[in-house]
């Protein structure tokens, strides 16, 4: 502004009159210079313009412009010193950088050359004004007239505030005039007169000017006066400034009137006792409680603005309050009614408390002044609730009613006066919030232990919920009617059960006070005593009862929660004998559910009661360590029976008769039935959530109603946009990994609905919607609007549901394709989407080439599981129809055929024809992007229309290093050779096998251990599974020649072998029909390791079917087998899943919570995964070496290692998990990805580990499959 030019002066000009123009209705309406003048200043906070006025941006740019360097600078120096520890805290660092600017050389000379400029400009503008003015002589003549008087009156009806009043505007003189008429000493008219001229002049005026200080001693001590004209019109000059003036104003107005109400309780003329009661109707009450009122509504107004001032003026208004409300009972005068009690009367719920510690800015002030000064506040409040629980108490044990406590708040006539049990009971609410509200924050935690006078033990957070709980089972029993009008919000036990409701929602908290075995007991003490049959003294015993197990269903929601529930703080208490809450909660449930508790029985509110415990058990057992521990009470049993009743009732609900009233042909006692046979089934269904629940929930018969229920919610919820329920995405994962589940999915409509919303979303999408804007072309290979059905597909396609679903079932490969025929079922998708054979079914297709990817994409998925594989190549010959759909996809020249074009289809059938057409590990085989690259050669990847592929493909395998003699081998094959030679062989060789895997890993590559058969004929999925071995095993140069013959041999006698162990099984699942549904991959590996020897290997498989091992590594050997309950076998459901992959979610959860979670977001269930690795034996997702150490591993060291093996390749891929779960591709990423850079070897430290922790569990749980029938 050095060169400040006539062009700058009125630019500044025409920006200064825009501001004034833009803001002159609110400066008009503002009653005095003064509030104008506080308009403008506040003018940010009240304008959403604000920021956009020329005039602001000059001055903020021209403000950076000279002193941002120093800004800069300053806040540099200031946050190197608060990382030193020389520094805390923002609002420090904010007032250092103030402070330092401020006294800044470039701050002054800013402002000099600011002032001056601005100066010239408003003169210029002033100048304008007047002459504008001066033509107006009317309005001229007018304002001299004004001027003449003593004071100028502002009558205008447009200052259209809430007082709308006329105002007076004084000058100090004035002022300092009114003081002196305001002195106590001056006659009691003058002093109305001076009052009655305060309450017409303008707050801020008043408060702002320099005889304030002695105003305000003039107006406290005239508080006090007898006459309560000068206590009205001083509390409304207070109201007035509260309401129109600023937090730095009006702090000052608020300690003044809470000094006047503290020395007034102090002094000798209070004489009001909580005995005596309290009658609001007495003048001088009246007049305390507008005091107090007054202070109130300020305390609840104040936090709203206090973050815009210096911290100690909150800290008055903070410890002014404080010291009032601690005004402690003289010893001689226990009955001395404090003024808490008046604050309890105005603000029952202590919401002036909430409002102060909400944000951490005003909390931290609070509990330092509580701390340090005003303990004694909490010490009183603590001690109200013992009293009133102490009367509670006396009044129950006695036999009595409570109708002198806070009974009469039930009472409908108007009454205008307390008595004394009513004050105490508003104080106890009072305090029961406050309490309540003060333990949410850390801070207000560390306020405890308290020491009480009528106690000699101090008083603990626990110590304070129980007394909390206990409340809620001794308070009194209002009248309905009354409870519902007047004493819902204000009885003992919904103030309780809001707080702990609180607790629960808060982590920190809940972990500090609700997480305790103490609370647990006192919440399970009605319940305890209902099993043991002793006495229960609870008034509304099932209300009660409800709100507990709401609580109780909020604590097992959270992970900590839960563990509390399961084992208590620690599991010593588990081990000492004592039960813990879960066993107390099931057992207690199973009676509801039994109709075993007589207390209850006949009550209205019984079913209520059952949902709400069950809804409890719910939580528990819908993870696997909850279902873990629960599963003795055999709670899935007790739901299926109770259901099954409940159904039956439900059956002989009336028929709806058309044109007569629901009420009367559809009873509520028939709606009752119908609800809670919904509760029953919901209940049933979270089962499903974890492998071995919903082997439990196919043994109770009930699957197909479940998924019969969850058809309909799951509709329903469609309808209200409601349907990203991740629990609900992994339900139904876990019911289609099994055979009954994918069957019940089929017949409830389920699989239908999913098809047909993915047809809509790729061929009909939007188009009846009106188009506001044209619709993106997609340029993803799956548009991400058809993204969630292609992973529901995924989620529902596993091998039990694809061979249930689509075994023998022929594709229609109709003439021709109805435009408007929607597909209904897998078999018209693989139909529509994937083996297009034929012109009609591509001119059916709208989006031929998007819907076309989209089934290439589904497909090449699903290959992934090697299972699948086979299925669909036998039946559908997927290979020869993408093989003949790429030969057709070619140019045509004049010498032939030419080059194969390159487009997305072509693409992607190359990348499904070399992940079906090849075996092998990460390092074993090259799998083509399906990206096209920049540059000369975008696609280098060769295509091919005909066997076999490009050599390309296959990775070259590394030679073998020549075999040397290690010590610790020929150790181990020395102890192999002789196990009756030593003591302890068995932990011997174990011990030694770790040693060399270990040290040398890559030596071990299997070990060498006869049957006659007749020449039978295989399935065409073992003749393909033996042909893809084969190739795998001379690509790996472990077979020769006629391998294929050696392998016929060996699954020929695995077969007939097996078969003489298999029951009998009448079902109508295509699993149980014929053989093992699937191919025989453990048998191929061994056959592998064995180089191809069929003697040697099934020496090994027929020694290896005694060991635990072979029931979870050779999932044929228990098929329909007989060594399991029958029960298990007419199921389908292999051990490997129920067991195994039951334990691999109870440790990941327990060992990578986050991998966990991410599968709990992403709908995906772990279990499915895993079913698939352990299946094909890791076949394509490890080398060959991995393989076989893997089954070593399984062998030597137990069958529970296949469970830590899992769990090493989940935290492998942790990262990566992760990441896939954000790009919501979880479920591809983990089937079509190989395990890159997984060594076994690498992680059999961690194993070990593992096994030291879980092994005892798993091995029990392993060996009782043969039992495990309920």
């Amino acid at each position: 502004m050095s060169h400040f030019t006539s062009e700058d002066e009125a630019l500044l000009q025409s920006m200064l009159r825009q501001l004034l123009q833009s803001v002159r209705e609110k400066i008009t309406g503002a009653p005095s210079v003064e509030c104008a003048e506080e308009i403008l200043l506040h003018l940010e906070e009240t304008d959403e313009n604000f920021h956009n006025y020329e005039f602001v941006k000059y001055l903020r740019q021209y403000i950076n412009n000279s002193v941002g360097s120093v800004i800069e600078e300053e806040t540099e120096k200031c946050t190197s010193a608060q990382n030193q520890g020389e520094v805390s805290g923002y609002d420090t660092l904010v007032q250092h950088v103030t402070k330092q600017t401020h006294e800044s050389k470039e701050y002054r000379e800013m402002m000099h050359a600011l002032k001056n400029v601005m100066m010239v400009v408003v003169e210029s503008l002033i100048n304008k004004f007047e002459e504008d003015r001066m033509c107006n002589k009317e309005l001229d003549s007018k304002t001299k007239k004004e001027c003449q008087s003593g004071y100028y009156t502002d009558n205008c009806s447009d200052s259209d505030s809430s007082l709308n009043q006329s105002y007076t505007f004084m000058s100090q003189e004035q002022l300092q005039l009114l003081v002196e008429r305001l002195d106590p000493v001056q006659p009691k008219e003058v002093r109305q007169e001076a009052l009655q001229a305060l309450c017409f002049a303008p707050p801020s005026d008043i408060l702002n000017s320099e005889c304030w200080p002695s105003l305000r001693k003039h107006l406290t001590l005239s508080l006090s006066d007898p006459d309560a004209t000068f206590s009205e019109k001083i509390l409304r000059f207070y109201a007035k400034s509260f309401s129109s003036s600023p937090f730095n104003m009006t702090r000052e107005v608020y300690t003044s009137l809470a000094r006047h109400l503290e020395l007034y309780f102090l002094s000798g003329e209070y004489s009001l006792r909580i005995s005596a009661g309290l009658d609001v109707s007495n003048k001088d009450v009246n007049n305390l409680l507008k005091k107090i009122r007054l202070l109130n509504e300020y305390q609840k107004e104040a936090p709203s603005s206090w973050i815009r001032y210096p911290e100690k003026y909150m800290e008055e208004v903070v410890e002014s309050t404080l010291s009032l409300l601690s005004i402690k009972q003289e010893p001689n005068h226990p009955d001395f009614l404090s003024p808490v009690y008046f604050l309890a009367l105005l603000d029952i719920k202590a919401v002036w408390f909430k409002k102060w510690t909400h944000a951490h800015y005003s909390r931290t002030v609070v509990f330092r002044l509580l701390k340090k000064k005003y303990k004694s506040l909490i010490n009183a409040a603590v001690q109200q609730c013992l009293d009133y629980f102490e009367f509670c108490k006396t009044t129950v044990n006695t036999n009595s009613r409570v109708n002198d406590y806070s009974q009469q708040h039930c009472s409908d006539k108007q009454s205008f006066s307390y008595t004394g049990p009513e004050l105490q009971y508003a104080y106890f609410v009072h305090s029961l919030c406050l309490l309540g509200r003060l333990l949410i924050y850390k801070q207000g935690q560390n306020l405890f232990p308290v020491q009480l006078k009528t106690k000699k033990d101090s008083v603990s957070i626990t110590d304070l919920l129980v007394l909390f709980i206990q409340l809620t089972y001794y308070s009194p029993s209002y009248p309905k009617t009354a409870l519902a009008v007047h004493t819902d919000n204000y009885s003992p036990a919904s103030l309780v059960m809001e707080i702990l409701q609180v607790f629960c929602d808060q982590t920190g908290c809940a972990a500090e006070c609700l997480y305790k075995d103490a609370v647990i007991d006192a919440l399970l003490d009605p319940v305890q005593s209902l099993l043991n049959g002793t006495e229960v003294h609870v008034n509304c015993l099932e209300t009660t009862l409800s709100d507990v197990a709401d609580i109780l269903a909020r604590i097992a929601a959270v992970e900590d929660g839960l563990s509390l529930l399961l084992y208590g703080e620690n599991e010593k208490s588990a081990k000492e004998g004592r039960p813990t809450a879960v066993h107390i909660i099931a057992q207690f449930t199973k009676k509801l559910l039994q109709d075993d508790i007589s207390l209850l029985s006949g009550s209205e509110s019984l079913p209520v009661l059952k949902g709400a415990f069950i809804f409890v058990c719910r939580q528990m057992y819908r993870t696997c360590e909850g279902l873990q521990v629960l599963i003795p009470y055999g709670l899935h049993e007790s739901l299926g029976e109770a259901w099954k009743k409940t159904s039956l009732l439900s059956e002989r609900v009336p028929t709806p008769v058309a044109g007569a009233d629901s009420t009367s042909s559809i009873s509520l006692e028939s709606k009752s039935i119908l609800l809670r046979e919904d509760t029953l089934l919901d209940a049933l269904l979270n089962f499903s959530a974890t492998p071995k629940g919903l082997f439990l929930l196919h043994s109770t018969g009930t699957v197909n109603d479940c998924v019969n229920f969850m058809f309909r919610s799951l509709s329903k919820k469609l309808q209200t946009n409601e349907y990203e329920e991740f629990g609900n995405r992994v339900i139904v994962t876990q019911i289609a990994a099994t055979p009954t589940g994918a069957v019940a999915l089929q017949s409830s409509g389920f699989i239908k609905a999913l098809v047909t919303e993915l047809w809509a979303l790729l061929e009909c999408g939007n188009d009846d919607l009106r188009m506001t804007q044209p619709k993106s072309t997609p340029v993803d290979p799956i548009d991400r609007s058809c993204q969630k059905s292609f992973l529901f597909l995924i989620n529902v396609l596993s091998y039990p549901a694809v061979f249930e679903l689509l075994n023998k079932r022929d594709i229609p490969n109709k003439t021709m394709y109805s435009l408007r025929e929607v597909p209904t079922d897998i078999i018209d998708i693989i139909d529509r989407l994937i083996i297009l054979n034929s012109e009609a079914k591509i001119h059916s297709l709208f989006s031929y080439e998007q819907s076309h990817i989209f089934g290439l994409r589904l497909l090449n998925v699903l290959c992934c599981e090697l299972n699948t594989l086979l299925l669909l190549e036998t039946q559908y010959k997927v290979s020869q129809v993408l093989l003949t759909a790429q030969e057709e996809n070619v140019t045509e020249t004049s010498e032939g055929p030419g080059n194969f074009i390159i487009d997305g289809l072509s693409v992607e059938r190359n990348h499904v024809l070399v992940r079906i057409n090849l075996i092998g590990g990460p390092q074993e085989r090259i799998l083509p992007l399906r990206v096209l690259d920049k540059g000369s050669d975008p696609y280098p990847w060769p295509m091919f229309s005909s066997f076999p592929l490009p050599k390309c493909y296959l990775a070259e395998i590394p030679r073998k290093a020549e075999f040397r003699h290690d010590k610790d081998l020929d150790k181990l094959l020395s102890l192999l050779k002789s196990p009756e030679k030593q003591t302890g062989w068995t932990e011997i060789c174990r011990k030694q096998f770790c040693k060399v895997m270990k040290a040398r890993p890559d030596i071990i590559s299997g070990t060498t251990m006869d049957a006659d058969v007749k020449n039978e004929s295989l399935s065409s999925v073992q003749q393909l599974g033996v042909e893809m071995t084969v190739r795998y095993g001379k690509y790996l140069n472990l077979l020769k020649g006629h391998a294929e013959t050696g392998l016929c041999f060996v699954l020929k006698n695995c077969e007939k072998f097996l078969k003489q162990q298999q029951r009998t099984v009448v079902s109508s699942l295509c699993c149980l029909q014929e053989c093992y549904a699937g191919y025989d991959w453990f048998a191929s590996s061994v056959f592998l390791i064995m180089s191809g020897d069929a003697e040697k290997t099934l020496t090994f498989l027929q020694r290896f079917s005694r060991l635990l091992a072979s029931a979870f590594l050779w999932l044929p050997r228990l098929h329909r087998s007989m060594h399991l309950p029958i029960t298990t076998v007419e199921l389908g459901i292999h051990p490997v899943y129920f067991c195994s992959a039951h334990h691999i979610e109870t440790l990941l959860k327990a060992e990578l919570p986050l991998v966990f979670s991410a599968f709990q977001i992403s709908g995906f269930a772990p279990s499915q995964i895993c079913l698939q690795w352990i299946s094909q034996c890791f076949w394509n997702y490890m080398d060959w070496s991995e393989i076989c150490h893997y089954i070593a591993l399984c062998i030597f060291l137990g069958p529970d290692y296949q469970i830590y093996m899992c769990i090493s390749v989940f935290k492998q891929l942790q990262q990566d998990i992760l990441k896939h779960t954000e790009a919501q591709d979880l479920q591809v990423f983990l089937k079509e990805e190989a395990l890159h850079g997984f060594r076994v070897s690498d992680y059999l430290e961690y194993m070990e580990s593992l096994e030291v922790i879980y092994r005892p569990v798993l091995l029990k749980d392993m060996r009782s499959i043969r039992v495990q029938n309920t």
